[in-house]
């Protein structure tokens, strides 16, 4: 009997990465950390895993639906497994039904006590939540500017940026209400994206309370805001026609949901989507002033003002080009309180990133309140557009030599001259076994190696303290002493 075929494939919405892939990534990086270190911003890291305890809740539902959770391990995840066959042996047919469609509060207590049992740990969803919980954990400065570059896992529909494990670069202050955290911010983020070539971007901008005085000008009643946000942040994927159907899936009136869908896209006539479709002459401002002729919420008219304020700060950086008042911008997650970002380019669908204001997360954790603002880049959806567009600039990923060693070479010579080269700061590959010159230097120009230089290494090379250094594109070579070769390399390199 034939042993079942293993697949090589990675997971669905997870990638391996090869060198070239390394370095492309590697070059998007370190513009991030190089920019944000200039805003004084300084690097953190937290673990994969976190509690449940710390993740739920603090998404909306959709979130917390799309957690990866980690099972428990051997005595207690039997003992949850029992637990959960005694739940499922005392419910009736309708009761096992309406669990999974509309489960009342009795089941759905029910389910996540079964589902505690099972598991109470998760992998990171974002790394918002996770400075949240070192705010409140650590004593830290009482501004603290931080940036974050780790690996974060959703299990969501995979498609073009859109992956269940995914880099996000986060850059975030806590301990300010000012909204001049939210310029710096705003500012790091699109100098990043200035120094990997971009120009196209718009940073689109709303606020939370201004979408609540919209749903209250609408008429949609507050027990039904949260779900309206989760319809109105689909509108980009789904569409106006997507969003009513979901508005009304969601107990929301016709009327209502026309008229909150009216002011979302018609209180500036002049954009879709954020993005202009005719220069507007007085500036970015311009849509604040014609919004606030429609609202007359007491929350609402203090969110256009903040607006406004932000608008002439961003001014002052180098976000202030981009910027761009979208009233259907949402921001899904459940945390945000005020003002809410998204990065967009019109060759993507989705967003490049996202962040906004959250003065309520930090004190979720049991201590007091902590005003914080953010922005992530979501390195993947950049990664896929500056490929796209042929943004990169030449990467090496390969050794600058190859070290090739004539027959009859002693091994260990070959392995002290490629050391000597090292230390000049050369990187140096050693071909590994005995074989023809024309061989090696076949071997040279392959895919995932692409030497530019070979070093040839022979018994009058060796005698004479020398190596030979061939410039493979040109066919010149020449031979030069060994301490000096690093600097005859580098040459060779610039040709």
């Amino acid at each position: 009997m034939n042993a079942p075929k293993i697949s090589t494939k990675p997971p669905s919405g997870m990638r391996d990465f090869l060198p070239a892939d390394i370095a492309r990534r590697q070059h998007v990086i370190d513009v991030v950390r190089r920019i944000y270190g200039s805003y004084g911003f300084v690097p953190l890291e937290t673990p994969a895993i976190e509690n449940l305890s710390t993740l739920l809740g603090k998404y909306g539902e959709e979130g917390d639906q799309l957690l990866y959770r980690l099972l428990h391990r051997r005595d207690a995840l039997h003992r949850g497994l029992e637990a959960g066959a005694k739940l499922v042996a005392g419910l009736s047919e309708d009761e096992l039904e309406s669990v999974g469609e509309d489960p009342s509060r009795e089941a759905r207590a029910d389910v996540r006590l079964y589902e505690s049992q099972l598991s109470d740990q998760g992998l990171r969803y974002d790394l918002t939540v996770p400075l949240a919980r070192v705010a409140a954990q650590y004593d830290l400065p009482k501004y603290f500017k931080r940036y974050q570059i780790q690996p974060v896992w959703r299990a969501d529909r995979p498609g073009k940026g859109r992956f269940r494990e995914f880099y996000q670069c986060d850059v975030d202050v806590t301990g300010t209400s000012s909204l001049v955290a939210e310029a710096e911010v705003c500012g790091a983020v699109a100098e990043v994206l200035h120094a990997l070539g971009f120009t196209d971007f718009k940073i689109r901008i709303n606020h939370r309370q201004l979408l609540r005085a919209m749903m209250h000008h609408a008429g949609i009643d507050i027990a039904h805001e949260a779900a309206a946000l989760v319809a109105i942040d689909k509108l980009d994927k789904v569409g106006h026609g997507g969003v009513l159907e979901e508005l009304a899936t969601r107990g929301i009136s016709t009327e209502a949901a026309n008229k909150l869908m009216m002011l979302v896209l018609t209180a500036d006539g002049e954009q879709l989507f954020g993005f202009d479709l005719n220069q507007i002459a007085e500036g970015p401002k311009t849509p604040i002033k014609r919004v606030r002729k429609q609202i007359t919420d007491e929350l609402g008219l203090k969110a256009l003002a903040e607006l406004e304020e932000l608008f002439d700060l961003l001014a002052a950086t180098p976000a202030g080009p981009h910027i761009q008042l979208s009233l259907d911008l949402a921001r899904g997650l459940g945390y945000y309180t005020g003002s809410i970002f998204e990065i967009a380019v019109p060759d993507l669908a989705g967003s490049l990133g996202g962040g906004g204001r959250y003065d309520n997360l930090v004190g979720m954790f049991g201590k007091k309140q902590v005003p914080a603002v953010g922005f992530s880049l979501g390195l993947e959806r950049i990664l896929v557009v500056m490929e796209e567009r042929g943004m990169f600039p030449n990467l090496s990923i390969g050794p600058d030599v190859l070290l090739c060693w004539m027959e009859g070479t002693p091994r260990v010579e070959a392995l002290r001259v490629a050391h000597s080269l090292r230390r000049q700061g050369v990187k140096v590959e050693v071909f590994p076994e005995e074989a023809k010159l024309g061989k090696q230097l076949q071997y040279a120009d392959t895919p995932g190696v692409k030497a530019p230089v070979a070093a040839i290494v022979g018994g009058e090379e060796l005698k004479a303290g020398q190596v030979t250094l061939k410039h493979l594109a040109s066919g010149t070579q020449e031979r030069v002493a060994l301490e000096g070769a690093g600097e005859a390399v580098r040459a060779l390199l610039r040709q």
